[in-house]
């Protein structure tokens, strides 16, 4: 007597129902790894700028004694230059010597109203794009 034996090609339900559970598993570890990235990327273009604004503004207090009131103040002295795109993206605020913050426009791609901190006497940046935050 011959056994036939039936030849199987391809990949059982339960083997596709476990890879895709393990991409789902994955797909969830990475997600939120991935989007704080992308956060933090989008808040180191303010963290930039808010570092040149206050370099720009110790200069300005040098030369003219008293702290700048903004950043147009800054630009009208020369002492400051930024790109449009920045000023289109974020809105700087200045509570100098302690602190600037930059909250972001319609214009900014991970969205409106991401406020930057950065408190001077200590050096650090808080908000938006930060560790710290969870937004």
């Amino acid at each position: 007597m011959k056994v036939f034996k039936k030849l199987r090609s391809g990949f059982t339900m339960i083997e596709i129902m476990v890879v895709v559970v393990i991409v789902a598993i994955l797909a969830a570890i990475a997600l939120p790894i991935y989007l704080d990235y992308v956060q933090s990327s989008y808040a180191s273009e303010a963290r930039t700028v808010m570092s040149n604004v206050h370099n720009a503004a110790k200069m300005y207090y040098q030369t003219k004694g008293e702290w700048p009131g903004d950043v147009e103040q800054l630009e009208r002295s020369g002492q400051l230059d930024l790109d449009r795109s920045t000023k289109l993206k974020w809105t700087f605020e200045l509570q100098l010597p302690d602190r600037l913050s930059a909250t972001s426009t319609e214009e900014m791609t991970g969205g409106a109203g991401k406020v930057v901190s950065f408190d001077a006497l200590t050096g650090k940046f808080k908000g938006y794009g930060s560790p710290e935050d969870n937004q």
